[in-house]
C-alpha cells in the first residue's frame, strides 16, 4: 500500500534559458557561489517537505558539475545537517557513488550520521556513471566489467563492517587490515568504530540490469526504479520479486522496491504538459548522452537498441510510458491507485525534481501534491 511519499532532489541549481532550444548543456558554466545555491535549495526543499509530511528527501552524490546540474559531492555531510534542521524528514543517499570511495570510510560516515541522526539517513549505494568523476578519482566506470568487480568487493567489505564486531578481508584490491605490526602484535582483524546504531542497515541501490537484480537480491538490498515507462516497470518489478524468492525472501510485487515517477499538476494534462516540457527537455539535454532515456517500444525494446527508438524523448513520451504524470490533482490519485492495484507490495513513491524546474515553482508544486493528493494514500486508517 503506497504511504511514503518522497522527492529526488539531484543539486540542480536553477538554470536560466531552459529547454529544447536553451543553452547547450555543455555550455554551462558557473562561479562557485552559484554552484552552492544547491546547498541552500536543499535546505529550503528540506523545511517545506518536513512542513507538508513528506518521508525523505532524497539527493545524488556528483562531483566537478560547472554546469550546474548536480552540485552535492556529500549528500550523508548535508543529509545529517539537513537533519538538525528538521524534526522527522528522512535523507536518502541516492546515491553514494562506492567506487569513488574507500569502503570503510564511507561506512564510517554513515555509521556516524545514522548515530548523529537517530536513523533518519537512509543508506543508498550506486556503481556511478559521469567518466569524468568516477575515472578522475581513481576507479573504474569506463570499463564495466572492471567497475562492476571493484564495486562488489567494496560491497563485500561494507556488509562485514557493519555486521560483525571486527572483520577481516583480504581480495583483490583491498587487505584489511594491513599486514603490519602494530603495539607488539601482528594485526588479524579490525572494527568499524563506530559501528550504526541501527541493524541491519537498510540498504538502496538503483535498478539498472538483470545483474544488478541478482545482486542486490542475493545482499537484501533495496530497489529503486525511477523515470521508467511502465513495460520496463513491470519487467523490472517481476524480477526483482523472483530473484528474492530464489533467495529465500518472499515478497509481494513491488514490496523493497521504490517507483520514481515525474509530475507536474494544473487543471488539465495539456496545461501541465506545456508548463514542464521546458524543465523536461532541459533534464534530457543533460541525461539522455549518459543512457538515461528507460522507455520501451510496442515490442518491448529498451530505447537505444537494436531497432527500438534512439532519439532523446518528448514529455508526450514519458507521459504515453506513465513515466511522468501530468494533469489535475484527482487524475494523480487514480494514477497512483492503478500502481496499487497493480503492485500491491509497493510503499515508496519519490517525486522527480525536473532540472530544469525553478525551485520556487518546484515548491508550489509540493504544496500543491501535499494538500490534494498526499492525503488520499497518508489518511487512510
Amino acid at each position: 500500500m503506497i504511504d511514503k511519499f518522497s522527492v529526488l532532489y539531484v543539486g540542480n541549481i536553477d538554470l536560466e534559458d531552459v529547454g529544447s532550444d536553451g543553452t547547450p548543456a555543455d555550455q554551462r558554466r558557473y562561479p562557485s557561489e552559484r554552484l552552492t545555491e544547491s546547498l541552500d535549495t536543499a535546505t529550503q526543499a528540506a523545511e517545506l517537505m518536513d512542513e507538508l509530511g513528506f518521508y525523505a528527501l532524497w539527493m545524488a552524490e556528483h562531483h566537478f558539475q560547472h554546469e550546474g546540474y548536480e552540485c552535492i559531492p556529500n549528500i550523508i555531510l548535508l543529509g545529517t545537517h539537513l537533519a538538525s534542521r528538521t524534526e522527522r524528514l528522512k535523507f536518502g543517499c541516492a546515491f553514494n557513488i562506492v567506487p569513488m570511495w574507500h569502503p570503510i570510510r564511507l561506512a564510517e560516515d554513515y555509521a556516524m550520521a545514522d548515530i548523529l541522526t537517530d536513523g533518519r539517513i537512509i543508506f543508498g549505494v550506486g556503481r556511478g556513471y559521469h567518466s569524468r568523476e568516477v575515472e578522475s578519482l581513481g576507479s573504474p566506470v569506463i570499463d564495466n566489467d572492471a567497475n562492476r568487480e571493484l564495486f562488489e568487493e567494496q560491497m563485500e567489505i561494507i556488509f562485514k563492517a557493519f555486521n560483525q564486531e571486527s572483520f577481516s578481508h583480504q581480495g583483490k584490491r583491498y587487505s584489511v587490515p594491513a599486514q603490519v605490526e602494530y603495539r607488539g602484535y601482528d594485526l588479524e582483524k579490525v572494527t568499524l568504530v563506530p559501528r550504526p546504531k541501527h541493524l541491519p542497515v537498510e540498504m538502496w541501490q538503483p535498478i539498472v540490469s538483470g545483474r544488478t537484480i541478482d545482486f542486490i537480491a542475493r545482499n537484501g538490498i533495496h530497489g529503486v526504479v525511477a523515470l521508467t515507462g511502465e513495460t520496463l516497470v513491470e519487467q523490472i518489478f517481476e524480477q526483482y520479486r523472483d530473484a528474492n524468492a530464489k533467495y529465500g525472501q518472499n515478497l509481494a510485487l513491488g514490496e523493497n522496491l521504490a517507483l520514481g515517477v515525474g509530475f507536474y499538476l494544473s487543471d488539465s494534462q495539456e496545461e501541465a504538459i506545456e508548463r514542464l516540457r521546458p524543465y523536461h527537455d532541459e533534464r534530457y539535454k543533460w541525461f539522455a548522452p549518459f543512457g538515461f532515456v528507460r522507455y520501451a517500444d510496442e515490442q518491448g525494446r529498451t530505447w537505444g537498441t537494436p531497432g527500438a527508438p534512439a532519439r532523446t524523448p518528448y514529455i508526450e513520451d514519458g507521459v504515453q510510458q506513465k513515466a511522468w504524470f501530468c494533469g489535475p490533482p484527482e487524475d494523480f490519485i487514480a494514477f497512483l491507485k492503478d500502481l496499487e492495484e497493480k503492485y500491491p507490495g509497493l510503499e515508496h513513491i519519490i517525486l522527480h525534481w525536473a532540472e530544469g524546474m525553478p525551485r520556487a515553482e518546484f515548491m508550489e508544486q509540493l504544496r500543491v501534491f501535499a494538500e490534494d493528493v498526499m492525503p488520499a494514500f497518508t489518511d487512510r486508517s
